[in-house]
């Protein structure tokens, strides 16, 4: 069987041939014009949204059409249930006696308010990251490629590249490989390979030996 196409709603097929119906390829159901997302990243959720454009707003519930910054995910990405992406829309004005976001109530100031916040950055996450259930990543977080970020951990600021975080406040406790590996598996690239050049180096991409990886590089 081939590699599911990155335009597969449900790319997980059960050994009885049933596909599991709350693990979604995230570029096939999300159009959203603050979002960009790379291909084959994926996000599964116990409780899936009951239509499939519902999506973006599961993952990303504070991030609306009129925002002013946007949500950049890579590809080969896997969020784990209950993931979200807390963006600078979230935010309340703090520069005030009061916080109370009295904008919003009425419906002729509501897209005013988020446009009179200070101005937020982008919140961007490399290719291969692995997000953990119920893992909070605040606005305008800069996660490296190959990060995981463990369970219920709250992410913000820029992560280094193949790190690992846990916490709240998220914290690196480590790198995964020595900084020489990193530097090689950033100029490797492997998620812009071709999808046939990938599944056919498979054991080497999971595994370990940067050696063996670079000489199917090509």
């Amino acid at each position: 069987m081939s590699f599911p196409s990155p335009d597969t709603v449900h790319p997980v097929t059960l050994p009885d041939g049933r596909k599991l119906p709350n693990n979604v390829f995230l570029k096939a159901v999300i159009d959203h014009p603050r979002i960009e997302v790379g291909e084959y990243t994926y996000a599964n959720d116990f409780d899936p949204p009951a239509a499939l454009s519902g999506w973006a707003g599961r993952i990303a519930p504070y991030l609306f059409p009129m925002s002013s910054d946007r949500l950049i995910i890579g590809k080969f990405g896997q969020f784990a249930h209950g993931v979200r992406f807390i963006t600078h829309g979230a935010n309340h004005d703090m520069r005030g006696f009061s916080t109370f976001p009295f904008a919003i109530h009425d419906p002729d100031r509501f897209g005013a308010y988020a446009n009179a916040l200070p101005q937020g950055r982008d919140t961007v996450v490399g290719h291969d990251v692995w997000i953990g259930a119920d893992a909070r990543v605040l606005p305008g977080a800069q996660i490296g490629s190959g990060v995981i970020i463990g369970t219920g951990a709250v992410v913000g600021g820029t992560i280094p590249d193949y790190s690992v975080v846990v916490g709240n406040p998220g914290k690196v406790i480590r790198l995964r490989f020595d900084p020489g590996v990193i530097a090689r598996l950033l100029d490797l690239a492997w998620w812009d390979w071709p999808i046939e050049q990938i599944t056919a180096h498979e054991a080497l991409i999971t595994g370990a030996d940067i050696d063996a990886l670079e000489a199917v590089a090509g």
